[in-house]
């Protein structure tokens, strides 16, 4: 299958190194247009991508197209684009666009169209990637997709309703652990230990605890108790997160995110 990309920006950098490092598809089959022209061209230096001079050549190349663009771009790309698209896949990242979004400027049947939601770390295959339920994609096409998207981490498929919140805890969640892995680290520093071996240290730790809960589908809640023993550190460490609010703040930039999107509906 050969796959193209209109936009490359960060997310479709993360799909296209994602997909090149898992080996499931050669470089050479991955064809990506953006209006700069020499960043793309940077990029597909450092990726392996084919660069291509229009999102229309894009289309032709390619059996599954990924709209990775602004979703305010996305008319005027598929009235720009028009048939090329047709007897193709169409595979959409951009937020807030959803299979009954695309129904209304293709026919779905001709441009077969699936809606997802991937974040960052897919770049490494550790990603979330959420699939909105309703698509057009036929077998052939939905097993071969999927077996690629899987190589870049955990799918999820949901209905279209969730994609919001989904999108909001999956794919805006990395910036706030990692900024809960800066502050950790700044932590340790302030005590004397080196930055780079604060992040490592801070870094694993999320990873492994995340890992642990993923493994044993515990509550996170009663992993947390297993450290904390009775009038002991870490259970005052807890105790000053929840003075401080930390439950409150994570639940508010939640809040915050779906507060916005829903004021652009």
């Amino acid at each position: 299958m050969k796959i193209g990309f209109i936009g490359m920006g960060n997310m479709a950098q993360a799909i296209a190194a994602g997909f090149v490092n898992s080996k499931k598809i050669a470089a050479s089959d991955l064809f990506a247009y953006a209006p700069n022209q020499e960043k793309l061209k940077a990029n597909a230096q450092k990726i392996g991508f084919v660069p291509l001079a229009s999102n229309k050549e894009v289309a032709q190349k390619s059996d599954a197209v990924f709209v990775c663009c602004k979703p305010y771009q996305i008319e005027g790309v598929l009235a720009e684009v028009g048939a090329a698209l047709d007897g193709k896949a169409l595979v959409s990242v951009a937020a807030g666009w959803t299979f009954d979004s695309y129904a209304k400027f293709l026919d779905t049947n001709k441009t077969r169209v699936l809606c997802v939601m991937p974040n960052t770390p897919a770049r490494i295959g550790q990603g979330v990637i959420l699939l909105e339920e309703k698509n057009s994609l036929n077998d052939d096409e939905a097993k071969q997709i999927k077996d690629l998207l899987g190589s870049l981490g955990l799918l999820e498929t949901i209905p279209a309703s969730l994609m919001g919140i989904g999108g909001a805890l999956s794919g805006c969640g990395p910036a706030f652990m990692d900024m809960i892995i800066e502050a950790y680290a700044d932590a340790a520093v302030k005590y004397g230990m080196g930055r780079a071996q604060a992040y490592r240290l801070a870094s694993q730790m999320m990873l492994g605890s995340a890992a642990l809960q993923l493994a044993t589908g515990e509550h996170p809640g009663a992993l947390k108790d297993a450290v904390c023993s009775p009038g002991g550190t870490t259970i005052r460490g807890v105790a000053a997160l929840e003075k401080a609010g930390l439950r409150t703040a994570c639940i508010q930039s939640i809040d915050t995110i779906m507060e916005f999107k829903n004021s652009k509906k």
